[in-house]
């Protein structure tokens, strides 16, 4: 079941919404309008719509249990192997409902987890279902490494090895860039304006203006290396969650000549991400005291 699903945020209609595809059975049916009651089909779509600003997460626990009904045993089996040959492991926990996750953030921990089975993101820990411990072992390795080298006391170790060095002095125009909010586009080939796209050396962006000014190969050849000569600069902002819950994901993955151009219309993936990464930023805005 779980490679013919289709799932995807939904912000079109201007509310917090997600959609839901799966192959029909009638029983699967049932359970998922017992499940969701508002749920909505739309012909458009080809998908099942939930509205609801959790409507996402309800629906990767109603997958994980529906995942489950695939091997009714299967649940029984992993919390076997796991009582059988532990992971022992401080970002690992366990409860009735299977494991919890909790690591420092990286980019690299996010992709194992999504090759997991029924893993979810709950907004404060991953969830992985006893059923899919197998496939946690094939990937604790790869997670619990990047983990350790992502504390706060090992990346404060690496900085202070790289003081002085030629890599610390690239980080530092590096970051003086991005702070100028500037990205060099391909003259003949420019991105769309104050729309969501995706770019390899600052994500997700907006695009507000193209300034026609020429980019200098010399000054950004060490920055952009990737970057052909015909480029112009254009300036760009980080874009809002309301414009990345509105924002149409790409069904294709990112072609070579898209990311060598240097922009793409991001997956759902990046939308995800993006958008997870922005309601963080806008409770850290809220929570903040008036000036």
């Amino acid at each position: 079941m779980a490679d013919d699903l289709d799932v995807k945020d939904d912000g079109e209609d201007g509310g917090d919404r997600a959609a839901v595809s799966f192959p029909f059975d009638r029983m699967t049916v049932q359970r998922f309008r017992e499940a969701f009651p508002r749920a909505r089909w739309s012909d458009r779509r080809n998908a099942w719509t939930v509205p609801g600003k959790t409507a996402r997460r309800r629906i990767d626990r109603w997958l994980a249990k529906e995942g489950s009904r695939l091997d009714p045993y299967a649940n029984a089996k992993g919390r076997d192997a796991y009582a059988f040959e532990p992971i022992l492991s401080p970002y690992l926990g366990v409860d009735k409902d299977g494991f919890r996750i909790k690591t420092p953030y990286s980019h690299k921990i996010v992709a194992e987890l999504h090759q997991v089975p029924y893993a979810r993101w709950d907004g404060e820990v991953w969830r992985v279902p006893f059923a899919s411990y197998d496939d946690l072992v094939d990937h604790w390795e790869a997670i619990e490494a990047e983990a350790r080298r992502c504390e706060p006391g090992e990346r404060r170790k690496r900085a202070e090895a790289r003081k002085g060095t030629d890599e610390e002095k690239k980080s530092r125009r590096r970051a003086a860039e991005r702070k100028r909010r500037r990205i060099p586009l391909p003259a003949e080939d420019l991105p769309p304006l104050a729309r969501p796209i995706a770019t390899a050396p600052y994500g997700i962006i907006v695009v507000g203006d193209v300034t026609g000014e020429l980019v200098a190969p010399g000054d950004i050849a060490d920055l952009y290396p990737e970057f052909p000569d015909d480029r112009v600069w254009g300036t760009w902002r980080i874009p809002a969650l309301e414009e990345l819950v509105h924002t149409w994901p790409s069904k294709a993955e990112p072609t070579e000549q898209e990311r060598q151009r240097g922009w793409w219309l991001p997956t759902i993936e990046e939308l995800r991400e993006a958008r997870r990464t922005a309601r963080s930023r806008e409770r850290r805005m809220a929570a903040q005291p008036p000036a």
